[in-house]
């Protein structure tokens, strides 16, 4: 096929290039800044509040997978303008360019809109894509982790001191990116169902218990580690001490806050992925043991 992909210069949709290359297919990439030229690669400098380049990221397109998207910002706007106006944006030019799919990146937080910002804005997203005359699959991905992710690294880096702080109890469903990749380029497929939303995982049964994820961490890492359930009021806290510190760089928001203490982040089984369509690949307990071997051979550990 030829693909039109956004966000394809961060963790997912890096993985996502690298195996839509594997896979033959040829790629126009959305990217802010000049990038290293890879063969059949079309760079597209631009953004999503530039339609002149998403016009000519979409044109001669069959598909475009819409990955780019903001999982952190301080304010409404922040979330607003990547989420909803950029998914607004993309989903002008492919309508535009006539491709045959459109496979929009969600989140598991879309279901809970009223919990953060964030899900708020990625409910709305979906919306949008739901609402357009093209052709549209929405893919709401758990937590992603794997190879180049920024987001758990913090997760493993605890795990090798010996303890991992955690949200209050609950439980979460995860995936390896590049398990989330393969769905993606097969939702994108013209021959795949259309007009559905679905939410994949590792495929272990009701999820992950923090403590469990948190146990898993530990092991990947080589280490016996003490797992922390952290009441909602001391993130709370921490959330304000990270915005005095770091301020708009804060990666721990009362946004953020609110998202992870929500007690079931698992798939809802009516939205499970039909495994004639796809199954991961990727062993979760194996999964981590690799991410936390890239992470050192990179000095991130």
């Amino acid at each position: 096929m030829k693909l039109a992909i956004t966000g394809a210069t961060g963790f997912v949709g890096g993985h996502l290039l690298d195996q839509a290359l594997a896979a033959g297919h040829e790629v126009r990439a959305l990217t802010r800044r000049p990038q290293n030229s890879r063969d059949d690669v079309t760079w597209i400098e631009g953004a999503l509040d530039r339609s002149d380049s998403l016009d000519r990221l979409a044109e001669g397109t069959e598909a475009v997978i819409h990955v780019a998207g903001v999982i952190n910002a301080p304010d409404k706007a922040g979330f607003e303008a990547g989420n909803v106006a950029g998914t607004a944006a993309i989903l002008d030019a492919a309508e535009q360019a006539g491709v045959k799919r459109f496979v929009h990146v969600s989140s598991l937080a879309a279901r809970e809109p009223g919990l953060s910002l964030y899900g708020a804005s990625k409910a709305r997203s979906e919306a949008l894509v739901e609402a357009a005359k093209l052709p549209s699959v929405i893919v709401r991905p758990p937590a992603v982790y794997g190879p180049g992710d920024h987001e758990m690294l913090e997760l493993f880096r605890m795990a090798k001191r010996g303890f991992v702080l955690l949200p209050p109890r609950g439980r979460l469903a995860v995936i390896h990116a590049e398990d989330l990749a393969r769905l993606l380029l097969t939702a994108a497929a013209s021959d795949s169902p259309e007009g559905t939303t679905i939410e994949p995982d590792d495929g272990r049964p009701g999820g992950w218990s923090h403590e469990e994820f948190g146990k898993a961490l530990g092991r990947a890492v080589g280490r016996e580690v003490v797992t922390i359930s952290t009441p909602r009021a001391l993130l709370r806290a921490g959330a304000l001490i990270d915005g005095l510190v770091r301020r708009r760089r804060a990666k721990l928001t009362s946004d953020r806050v609110a998202y992870f203490c929500h007690p079931d982040w698992t798939i809802a089984s009516a939205r499970a992925v039909s495994p004639t369509l796809w199954k991961p690949a990727i062993d979760t307990e194996k999964g981590l043991a690799d991410t936390a071997g890239w992470y050192r051979a990179k000095g991130w550990l």
